[in-house]
This record gives C-alpha cells, sequence and structure tokens, in this order.
C-alpha cells in the first residue's frame, strides 16, 4: 500500500473539529453572546492508524465559525463553523493532494467546505457538555457528538475582551461519510481533538 492511502481519510477528520465548542454550565456573569472564533488558537488534530504499525496525525487551520453562549440556558447555546477541503494539511504536501483520491473524498474538491452545525447541548456539570450537531463532509450530511470541556471564560489579558476557550473530544468513522477506502489497514476511524479559542469583537 502506498504511504498517500493512509494519509487521505485525514481530510473528513476535519470537518468534525469544526464543531468543536458550546456549552458551559454556570457561565460567569456577562459571559452570554456571539463570539467568533479566533483562527490563530483554533485548530483541529486528527489521527489514524496504519495496518496497526504506527498512529499518523494530520491537522486543520483557519476555521471560521462562532459559539453564541446562553448564561442564563446553557442548554441553548450553539456553534457554526467550516472550513475548506484546501485547510487540510497531513504528513506530506504530496499526500495532501491525495486526499481526493478513489475511495476516499471522491466528491469533494479543494474548494469543497466542511462544515458543522450544532443541533442540542446536554450539560454534564459546571465546565463538561455534550454537543450534538450535523456535520457535512464530501456530500454527506451525518450527526455527530462531541464532548467538550470549558476550559476558561473571562478577560484576555491581551485585548481586555470577552473570551472562552474549550477542548474537545470525538470520533467518526471515514466509511459514514463515503471515505471508507483502504480499511481497515488504514482505520476506519479517526480520533479528532479540537482546540478552539474565541473572543468578542
Amino acid at each position: 500500500m502506498k504511504m498517500k492511502h493512509q494519509l487521505s481519510p485525514l481530510a473528513l477528520t476535519l470537518a468534525a473539529l469544526l464543531a468543536a465548542p458550546v456549552a458551559a454550565q454556570d457561565s460567569p456573569d456577562g459571559i452570554g453572546g456571539t463570539y467568533p472564533f479566533d483562527p490563530e488558537h483554533s485548530q483541529i488534530v486528527f489521527s489514524y492508524e496504519h495496518m496497526g504499525f504506527s498512529v499518523s496525525h494530520g491537522f486543520v487551520n483557519g476555521i471560521e465559525g462562532s459559539v453564541t453562549l446562553d448564561a442564563a440556558a446553557p442548554e441553548n447555546s450553539t456553534v457554526e463553523a467550516s472550513f475548506p477541503m484546501s485547510a487540510v494539511r497531513t504528513i506530506a504536501p504530496a499526500l495532501d493532494q491525495d486526499i481526493y483520491g478513489e475511495g476516499l473524498a471522491d466528491a469533494s474538491t479543494p474548494e469543497s467546505v466542511v462544515s458543522f452545525r450544532s443541533t442540542r447541548v446536554e450539560v454534564k456539570d459546571d465546565d463538561e457538555a455534550e454537543v450534538f450537531g450535523d456535520l457535512t463532509l464530501n456530500g454527506v450530511t451525518r450527526e455527530i457528538r462531541l464532548e467538550v470541556e470549558l476550559n476558561k471564560a473571562g478577560p484576555s489579558p491581551m485585548t481586555e475582551q470577552p473570551t472562552v476557550g474549550f477542548d474537545i473530544e470525538t470520533s467518526i468513522l471515514r466509511s459514514d461519510f463515503g471515505m471508507g477506502g483502504f480499511a481497515p489497514a488504514v482505520s476506519d476511524e479517526l480520533k479528532i481533538r479540537i482546540a478552539v479559542e474565541a473572543q468578542k469583537g
């Protein structure tokens, strides 16, 4: 198997990252409102297994989106995010182009947009929640679940603007999005970690 095949699946995990952050149970006073993503401090990292020999990683930068927090009722908070497939990066530039190969993202082009829009939030405790939403990737839309942890909410020491930060974890199956090529040699499951920082303008 050529290495390019192992990296191709990475594209699809990117989408999940976007879904990132949206809720905290006991939001500080004044935390409510809409927070655009800070693209310089937000990133998706995804990983997959290659024939049982190694675990490869990829990432996505330049995510656009926003988190709208409802301080009085965190379960009503929402998030939406998107990024172009061209933002997906693997371990080698040549492999970034192979994402669009047969059995992988055949329905996508570098200009195709991966998007996520939340549909509901289930608050677990003071700083943890599960966020459910629709992920659209490779022309397929499916519901995914994000495990979200609020790191911090308060004024940024740099800008003095209200800022929130989240860590998010999820996983998706490539085959759910029409990208199941080369499984199980290249794992069908993509594990995703997302870091999101968002700030009121």
